[in-house]
């Protein structure tokens, strides 16, 4: 601030803070869903909880270092999504989270693997939807791409009409071979864990291809696995009480077998085969063998894919983020490679244009894009029907990598409230009390300064009011009861500011002179002090933000928020009201300022010094 005689201009620091406190109601009003409601925590609405349960390949528990580096990955997940309040613990092998708020899909989908690869596309046919004829056999695999080609890859950072999905780091050194071509085989790779059995046991996988001549078994028959003898008819299916961790294993080779398989013939059945069960749950989902061919469908279940080995893996993505292609206006995901992956991508894209790429998480085709041009520089897109949240849980789950362990998730259940409106209304209650006792303490012991301070202490709080309100819209921060103590504390601090500053105008008039020139001078005195102690309080708040967990999180928020609003409101509401109150003739007056027993010291003080000197 300027120095007692530099001219002041009160109105232009009101005017600033008004526009501000306009501004933010404006957005609070205009945007998003317009009511003027903080979203609140899991102990002030409850919440959702979802069990992950993990599963191992043989059925064996899973170990603890798992389930703790699961539990890292899914919380630093939530974080990334911006949900406040939310809580990731371990029991026994399962992990709960729990979110606020009545909507499970979130929790849900943070528990997904997430193991993403880049594969060449073969060949693509339509999957069969309930009620169709078997599709037709189309072309042998290694032919051109039946099917509509994806949307087209275009230059990174300048998404074409359909920029190639985000490519896996590719395990072998050298450039990615040809679609269809043999490959030699990349280094290898830790084996994939098993996804959660589904609820309904899915169809056994069909028999081994048939002799020339032969008709292939029709889609509404249940093949059984590769080397197995059909059922006899009337045979009925394994018991329903069998357990499903010792036969998971069984289940997942099998499915290797018929849709990993490098035999020609055995990818025709299925393909021919997975077109009729895109709808079903899939036991290799985030299973498969990223050096071999798989045959899978796409996440809208509308087509069925043969795909070649994996060039690229999500390990090698460096950074992965969503926005607006404002070219196209549809949503996307940006990724960006680690250097090894970037030249990869950039040499098989120069050497594979006209060709169909597919990103494929957990064993699902996300994009399936034609490669229009090389893409250089390590950066590409993942295109596709993304709505906002979806494309941010996208390129959460890819930035923080893959789970080590599968997960089946449980239905999302509603958790009451542990503390409920009975104690947000007793807090509230209580920080009501405790400001009306200050302000009433301010009116007695400073009058009309005391009003004043009830001025600056409402504008405090509609300004950390709208800012709650647009934080929960924005980023989904959530108001617990630790952060209403936060907020409460906060306008404590507040008022011992405006304490400072009526002190130091105190010791001006002490020394003799006037209400209207103490002011000046007694603010440039105390802003400092309020600078520092706020600028103390800033500093804990940010380092408890950063020690702590849970709920104390939400405490150091909201300390950490009105400390900084607490200096904005000093300068440009506290001060500038003063100073106005100071050039008043009214207000200069001892009965209405309070300050008269401060005046006849300073009367007494200079009688005595008169007296003294004479």
């Amino acid at each position: 601030m300027a120095s007692p005689s530099t001219p002041v201009h009160p109105a232009r620091y009101l005017a600033t803070f008004l526009a501000l406190l306009v501004g933010v109601y404006l957005l609070v009003f205009l945007t998003g869903d317009k009511q003027a409601k903080p979203k609140l925590g899991i102990d002030l609405q409850g919440g959702t909880r979802v069990t992950l349960t993990a599963r191992t390949p043989d059925g064996s528990p899973p170990t603890q270092d798992a389930l703790n580096q699961a539990q890292q990955i899914i919380a630093s997940r939530v974080d990334g999504l911006g949900v406040s309040g939310s809580e990731v613990v371990i029991d026994g092998d399962n992990l709960v989270i729990t979110v606020p708020g009545t909507d499970g899909n979130e929790a849900r989908n943070l528990g997904q693997t997430a193991r993403l690869y880049i594969r060449p596309v073969i060949h693509v046919i339509a999957a069969q939807q309930p009620g169709q004829q078997p599709p037709e056999e189309g072309p042998a695999p290694g032919g051109p791409p039946a099917g509509q080609p994806g949307p087209p890859a275009g230059q990174p950072g300048q998404p074409g009409p359909a920029e190639a999905p985000p490519p896996a780091p590719a395990e072998q050194g050298g450039a990615p071979t040809e679609p269809g071509a043999p490959a030699e085989a990349p280094a290898p790779e830790a084996p994939p864990q098993p996804r959660p059995y589904p609820q309904e046991p899915p169809p056994s996988p069909p028999p081994p291809p048939p002799a020339p001549g032969e008709q292939p078994p029709a889609p509404g028959d249940q093949p059984p696995a590769p080397g197995d003898q059909p059922p006899a008819q009337g045979e009925q299916a394994p018991a329903p009480g069998q357990d499903p961790k010792k036969d998971l294993a069984q289940r997942i080779a099998d499915e290797k077998a018929l849709r990993q398989s490098t035999e020609q013939q055995i990818q025709i059945l299925a393909l021919q085969f997975q077109a009729t069960r895109c709808n079903d749950d899939d036991v290799l989902a985030g299973n498969d063998d990223p050096n071999l061919p798989l045959v899978t469908c796409s996440t809208d279940h509308s087509q069925v894919y043969l795909l070649d080995k994996s060039i690229i893996s999500g390990e090698q993505i460096k950074n992965a983020s969503s926005g607006m292609d404002s070219q196209r206006g549809e949503y996307i995901v940006q990724l960006e490679f680690k250097p090894d992956a970037a030249q990869i991508w950039a040499d098989f894209t120069a050497s594979h244009v006209g060709t169909q790429t597919a990103f494929v998480l957990d064993s699902q085709v996300v994009s399936a894009p034609q490669i229009e041009e090389a893409i250089p520089g390590g950066n590409t897109q993942i295109t596709g029907q993304f709505t906002a949240a979806k494309a941010k849980e996208l390129a959460n789950v890819l930035k923080y990598g893959s789970l080590p362990l599968s997960f089946e998730s449980s239905e999302a259940e509603t958790v009451s409230a542990t503390l409920g409106l009975t104690s947000l209304r007793a807090g509230l209650i209580a920080g009501a009390i405790g400001l009306a006792l200050v302000l009433l303490y301010s009116l007695l012991y400073y009058r009309v300064l005391g009003i004043l301070t009830a001025l600056s202490l409402i504008a405090s709080g509609a300004m950390v009011f709208a800012i709650l309100v647009l934080l929960g819209r924005y980023i989904n921060y959530t108001l617990d009861l630790a952060g209403i103590a936060g907020l409460i504390i906060g306008i404590g601090t507040t008022a011992d500011s405006f304490v400072v500053f009526f002190e130091r105008i105190k010791d001006e008039i002490r020394e003799g002179r006037s209400f209207r020139s103490a002011v000046p001078r007694g603010w440039a005195r105390a802003r400092k002090t309020i600078v520092s102690g706020n600028a103390v309080t800033f500093l804990a708040a940010v380092v408890l933000y950063i020690l702590a967990v849970g709920q104390v999180k939400g405490f150091a928020f909201t300390l950490g928020l009105t400390t900084i609003l607490d200096v904005l409101v000093v300068f440009l509401v506290t001060w500038p009201l003063v100073y106005l109150a100071s050039k008043s003739t009214l207000l200069a007056k001892p009965a209405f300022n309070g300050l008269g027993a401060v005046q006849q010291i300073a009367r007494e003080r200079r009688v005595a010094h008169a007296t003294g000197r004479g």
